[in-house]
């Protein structure tokens, strides 16, 4: 589901058990993220279907890359693996206005 981040945050907020993922390069995780944001990189398929097994169905999981694009990918990806609960952030990083490190 393509979230705003005002959406993206507030619908977080109603979910306790949840987990950013960060679907961008390692590069690009070391340079700016979302705080509490885990690393899970989709330009390596098999690394990322690997990480994906390792996930819990049942969390809802907030994804973003650096504009959308790579999240979208990840969520239709989830989805098709079982996963129910997967919000895209719309805009990436490059639009996001909330707090990073």
């Amino acid at each position: 589901m393509d979230l705003s981040q005002e959406q993206w945050l507030s619908k977080q907020n109603e979910v306790s058990d949840n987990v950013i993922l960060d679907v961008r390069t390692p590069m690009e995780f070391n340079e700016i993220r979302i705080p509490n944001s885990k690393l899970l990189d989709i330009s390596s398929p098999s690394d990322f279907l690997e990480g994906l097994k390792l996930l819990d169905k049942s969390k809802s999981y907030f994804i973003y890359c650096r504009s959308g694009n790579r999240s979208s990918q990840a969520c239709s990806v989830m989805q098709s693996m079982g996963f129910d609960k997967t919000y895209n952030l719309v805009g990436g990083i490059i639009d996001w206005s909330g707090i990073t490190e």
